[in-house]
């Protein structure tokens, strides 16, 4: 096996808005939901400033030799249940196509659920779309189980 550079996971930067957003888009559900343009809609930079100011927020990505390969966002939610716990949810776990299988997602996933002990989480939970079957499988793998039922109600 080749030797592949080293991955670092750091915060977002303005600069990576546009690489994560088509990493969003790069999937059957992703293409329905996110606008690829140029210049990309000021509505995700304006959420991007949301994230940035928001200390229960956190907005990193997996760069790897000067390229955003991967992203995740981490909510740390405060909560009465369970005696005032705080929960840890991830959204928006995304890797570059061509970069899968190489273990950038759970080292991702892995970044995250540190953060979360670090920030004393009684618990880490993500969502993911029933067709995401590959999905479901790496979650479980990296410990996750199946637990609630989601609902939405989209706007």
């Amino acid at each position: 096996m080749i030797n592949e550079p080293a991955i670092t996971i750091r915060n977002a930067r303005r600069d990576d808005v546009a690489a994560i957003v088509a990493m969003l888009a790069d999937d059957h559900l992703g293409r329905a939901r996110e606008r690829i343009e140029d210049p990309l809609p000021a509505v995700y930079f304006a959420a991007f400033e949301a994230i940035v100011r928001d200390p229960n927020l956190t907005l990193v990505v997996a760069e790897q030799a000067g390229r955003v390969v991967g992203c995740l966002q981490l909510c740390i939610l405060p909560g009465l249940s369970s005696q005032g716990a705080s929960r840890a949810l991830v959204e928006d776990v995304r890797v570059a196509s061509d970069r899968r299988s190489r273990g950038i997602g759970e080292q991702l996933l892995q970044w995250a659920i540190g953060q979360a002990r670090e920030r004393r989480c009684k618990l880490i939970e993500l969502l993911t779309h029933h067709s995401r079957v590959d999905a479901q499988r790496f979650y479980e793998r990296l410990g996750f189980e199946r637990s609630h039922v989601g609902m939405t109600i989209r706007f």
